[in-house]
């Protein structure tokens, strides 16, 4: 009977999935983030594992990987964790969890940008702290975000998404910035494509969803953040790297761009207290793939490419690169 760890709790769906299929599961019910030490524990001993993003599977772990170890399966879309070339040069399949979180991602993405634009945070606490006396026509006036500019960096399924959102529910005209051309994405949300700096001197909203690589890795610095708009606002649910923390913090204080709107960090969970204090900041804890329906979908691709793995059957998650 093989033997999987999951690294942490997930919803049951899949472990149900992973037992039925007559798999031996053994879950991490510790809250704290497991150790190099233990996750070195556990690739040698199992037969596989569910991993999360917040765990670190480089080529120092993978070096205790036992001869059993047939696949590692992140339990998210994104897989920067995880050392995909070193798990290959073992023999040890790596998949992910691509298309669960994309809905979910693009509705936080917007969340983020309606809140940015429209103070939803300096406003909910203005009323708490019981400063709203009367009714002021110049109090928390924000830009209208419906038929304005936004920039899509990276058009996987979950910029798609938001350009789906952008053009249909916002009229806004959409710019696009990927490796490739999509004529459908242009054909059907009247979309534009351009290179990084077009996009960025171009867009009143610019959102991140390209992945995290070296190539990508602070992609957003300084120089970049000298051709966006004033009023530009920037929102990454991508990954925190793909953004100079201290080119943004420089930018947002010395108001370059109208503000920014954050689900992740290129220290994370570490969030410097200068950021921390910005008030043209909002800051989510990595939580824009937190709804019930994503959660579940994730845990049952998760199980299902182990399933598939051992079954002799290539897993729908399969990392190629």
């Amino acid at each position: 009977m093989p033997s999987i760890f999951v690294c942490s709790r997930i919803p049951e769906e899949g472990l149900v999935a992973l037992r039925a299929n007559n798999f031996q599961v053994e879950v991490n019910k510790n809250e704290n983030e497991l150790t190099s030490a233990e996750l070195k524990e556990a690739l040698s001993e199992y037969d596989g594992i569910i991993t999360l993003v917040t765990n670190k599977i480089n080529g120092e772990v993978l070096a205790s990987a036992g001869k059993k170890l047939r696949i590692i399966s992140n339990y998210g879309v994104g897989y920067d964790n995880i050392d995909v070339a070193a798990a290959k040069k073992r023999g040890i399949v790596v998949t992910n969890t691509p298309g669960a979180a994309s809905e979910s991602v693009a509705e936080h993405t917007f969340m983020l940008i309606l809140a940015c634009a429209k103070q939803v945070v300096e406003a909910d606490k203005f009323v708490r702290l019981g400063k709203y006396k009367r009714w002021d026509p110049y109090a928390f006036v924000s830009p209208q975000v419906w038929g304005k500019t936004i920039g899509i960096i990276g058009l996987g399924k979950i910029g798609t998404f938001v350009g789906n959102i952008a053009y249909e529910g916002f009229k806004m005209n959409v710019l696009y910035c990927d490796l490739e051309k999509s004529e459908d994405f242009e054909l059907l949300y009247g979309a534009k494509f351009c290179d990084l700096k077009t996009l960025l001197s171009e867009a009143d909203f610019i959102s991140i969803h390209c992945p995290l690589n070296d190539k990508t890795k602070h992609l957003i610095g300084k120089e970049q953040f000298k051709l966006m708009k004033k009023g530009a606002i920037l929102v990454n649910t991508g990954r925190g790297a793909i953004v100079n923390e201290e080119a943004l913090i420089w930018a947002l204080s010395e108001n370059k761009i109208a503000g920014a709107g954050l689900d992740v960090f290129e220290h994370e969970p570490d969030i410097s207290e200068a950021l921390r204090l910005l008030p043209n900041v909002i800051l989510t804890p990595h939580s824009a793939s937190a709804t019930l329906e994503t959660r579940i979908a994730m845990s049952k691709i998760a199980a299902q490419n182990i399933i598939n793995v051992f079954s002799g059957k290539e897993p729908f998650g399969l990392i190629k690169n």
